[in-house]
């Protein structure tokens, strides 16, 4: 059998994680359940009209998905975070999904697709790709009342465009920053959202766990390659805070298995199997579990689907496995799955996130 394409990289630490649960079986009392969408909209420099109908599109449907979907244990609607990339940011792109904020039913984080390997030296590298998250984030602020400011400055979650987060790519491309994982932290970025990059070799060699990285002192890539699992009351352990989502492989769909990485597509969509294998891959802090899953929801191929059934099969099946598990569930934001698992890792109750659904100041 032929395995799949850079899993050199997490076969063996997943097998790993498989026996260290084996042996510590836990039992989660809470599910903190959110999806991040590489939401690109213009999709690879189309045109501007589709992408407005994209955007309009998930304006007019995914309020009405959220509200029919199950409530969690709050009362809550399900969240969804659109993680818009700075490269195509247009203001008219930017406020249709403003709106679907202010009703309550979502958040807006950083996305980036870049490479500043063209440019003469480290220093300028690092320049110009703060930048650009700085006037991106400003222009998220100033000009649409999105994200928030957090401990006097604004913050904002991170999925690296092409998974190429801190310069992994071993053809140098889609990036070119050294240290860009202490960057990020500089920069304001409360935890990245990347991993899984599952079948690229960015991929990580830690998965199902939510952990601290720190840039390696020589400013060589891959920081994210080592870490240290945050746990309860365990306090901050590194430079960033990596939340993973579900790696695995499953069985039972087709003849052979097939790799898990909580990606929600046309090609892969979601079913009650598939939620079973999440609750049991995701990582965990504590009695608590961290679910999150992943899309390209503005791709045509995947957006049709995800607004017309894909969505609330989705929640419907998490719904049912949290209750199958009497496992208490809460629908999130990127920005309240943080927050919960700041309260664990600070030895506070994630439960307050319930009560409070907008920690951290809007500008």
């Amino acid at each position: 059998m032929n395995l799949p394409r850079h899993a050199e990289l997490w076969l063996l630490p997943y097998l790993k994680d498989c026996l260290r649960k084996s042996i510590r079986p836990t039992t989660p009392k809470r599910a903190w359940v959110a999806i991040v969408d590489h939401y690109e909209p213009l999709g690879l420099a189309q045109s501007v009209a589709p992408a407005l109908n994209r955007v309009a599109k998930w304006r007019d449907l995914w309020p009405r998905i959220a509200d029919d979907a199950p409530r969690d244990a709050a009362g809550q609607s399900p969240q969804y975070s659109f993680f818009y990339p700075q490269e195509e940011y247009r203001h008219d792109l930017l406020e249709g999904i403003a709106e679907m904020v202010r009703l309550g039913v979502g958040d807006v984080e950083v996305h980036i697709h870049h490479d500043e390997a063209h440019l003469q030296g480290d220093r300028g590298r690092r320049d110009s790709f703060s930048s650009k998250i700085t006037e991106f984030c400003a222009r998220l602020v100033n000009d649409h009342g999105l994200l928030r400011r957090h401990d006097g400055r604004t913050v904002f979650g991170f999925i690296h465009g092409n998974w190429a987060l801190d310069d992994s790519r071993p053809d140098g491309k889609c990036c070119g920053v050294k240290g860009e994982i202490a960057l990020l932290r500089d920069l304001g970025c409360y935890a990245d959202f990347t991993m899984p990059a599952i079948p690229e070799p960015p991929q990580g060699r830690i998965v199902n766990q939510i952990y601290w990285c720190t840039n390696n002192p020589d400013n060589a890539p891959r920081s994210f390659d080592r870490g240290v699992e945050a746990t309860p009351g365990g306090g901050r352990r590194g430079d960033l805070l990596m939340i993973t989502g579900p790696v695995g492989i499953r069985f039972g769909q087709r003849l052979m298995p097939r790799v898990e990485t909580g990606e929600i597509a046309v090609y892969d969509p979601p079913s009650p199997s598939r939620a079973k294998r999440w609750f049991n891959l995701a990582p965990t802090i504590g009695d608590d579990l961290f679910l999150k899953l992943y899309t390209h929801g503005a791709h045509d191929r995947n957006l049709e689907p995800l607004l017309n059934g894909a969505l609330a099969a989705l929640f419907g099946s998490i719904a049912d496995e949290a209750r199958r598990r009497d496992i208490e569930l809460h629908w999130v934001t990127a920005w309240q799955m943080y927050q919960a698992a700041d309260a664990l890792i600070h030895g506070r109750n994630p439960v307050a996130i319930s009560e409070d659904r907008a920690l951290g100041t809007r500008p």
